[in-house]
């Protein structure tokens, strides 16, 4: 029998905690909620609900899609979610 491992998209970004500092940094900058946040990059809210609660990674298209729309450098963008939480 053989085991399947989850594998995350080459460019994701796979960071709970991360990720919901990049969304609610994107969230500072006009959108007032997750909704207005979606619409914003053109998705699904539930896509925005996936990544917050950690079932869904931000791939490489959404980060360039945040980068488009908030004028944010994908360096920031991608500084931003994988910033580790201080132990």
């Amino acid at each position: 029998m053989t085991q399947t491992t989850a594998i995350t998209p080459y460019g994701s970004l796979n960071n709970a905690d991360g990720n919901n500092d990049l969304l609610d940094t994107l969230l500072a900058k006009g959108p007032k909620n997750d909704a207005a946040l979606a619409r914003a990059l053109e998705v699904a809210p539930p896509v925005i609900s996936k990544i917050r609660h950690g079932r869904l990674p931000i791939g490489a298209s959404l980060l360039l899609r945040m980068h488009e729309v908030f004028d944010v450098s994908i360096r920031e963008l991608k500084r931003i979610a994988r910033a580790e939480v201080a132990a």
